[in-house]
């Protein structure tokens, strides 16, 4: 099945704690069906000081769940649903359902 939301997408959260914030997604887990957001969803995490890394209390992205995120429309950036078109070349182009812009390529 085609990735309805990929690496470098613009999203917007539906639900929880960071609902209505934005953010580039920096990595999807489709087996566990979830995605990291930059600056979305941050969690403090302690870290032990190594030689290339020094400790203490750092925030960094945790997973939210692909139901709560939704791509944002390029033309307003409000929250849309992706559908495929398929182009006279046979390639496939998702599309936003909300306004019928292309959102790759």
């Amino acid at each position: 099945m085609a990735a309805k939301i990929k690496k470098g997408d613009k999203v917007v959260v539906l639900a929880g704690r960071d609902k209505g914030r934005s953010g580039e997604v920096i990595s999807v887990l489709p087996k566990e069906g979830t995605a990291k957001v930059r600056g979305v969803n941050l969690v403090k995490r302690h870290q032990r000081q190594s030689a290339n890394q020094e400790g203490g209390i750092i925030s960094k992205e945790a997973s939210i769940d692909l139901s709560n995120i939704a791509i944002a429309d390029p033309k307003d950036g409000k929250p849309t649903r992706v559908g495929f078109l398929v182009q006279a070349d046979g390639t496939k182009v998702r599309i936003a359902k909300r306004s019928g812009e292309k959102i790759d390529g």
